[in-house]
């Protein structure tokens, strides 16, 4: 059975926001989320297209979290969501975590977690052909309020092969 695979609230939301939710289905077969990030997602997003996107996802999975005192620990420093998937991932011994904000993958370095996040799923999906480009799909965010440094964007594209 493969490790578990815990997520944060940013890849889940913005993957619904572009139409893109299925690639975290595609390269896993459940994805663990605690009961923040489950709120972050459904309950602060309600009334946004894109929860019912997520709501439809059967293969997301919310996981409640034992160790109360390191999530009070971590959220004086990163968000209760981002504290919370960090505590699961520790927890659950997940093989992978999902998270975008910096301070938060500060945090999961501290605990050697083997992270990424948003760009690197679709930076996955571009090199294994389960999108046909990355450029598009990266204009698509910035339209939904993701913001992108022009030196990140173009080392994703040389790396993805679109860009010399």
């Amino acid at each position: 059975m493969p490790a578990p695979v815990v997520s944060n609230s940013s890849p889940i939301i913005h993957l619904a926001k572009i139409d893109q939710l299925n690639l975290l289905a595609d390269f896993f077969d459940e994805l663990i989320i605690p009961p923040a990030v489950y709120a972050e997602c459904i309950t602060d997003g309600k009334g946004r297209p894109e929860v019912a996107r997520i709501k439809q996802a059967s293969w997301l999975r919310v996981v409640p979290v034992a160790n109360q005192n390191l999530i009070t620990l971590l959220n004086a420093e990163i968000d209760r969501g981002e504290a919370e998937a960090i505590v699961l991932a520790l927890e659950t011994q997940a093989g992978l975590i999902l998270l975008d904000d910096a301070d938060a993958r500060e945090k999961a370095r501290l605990y050697h977690l083997k992270m990424t996040g948003l760009l690197g799923i679709l930076l996955r999906a571009r090199k294994s052909g389960k999108i046909a480009s990355l450029s598009e799909n990266l204009d698509a965010l910035r339209d939904t309020g993701f913001w992108l440094s022009v030196g990140l964007t173009d080392r994703l594209l040389r790396e993805a092969g679109e860009k010399p």
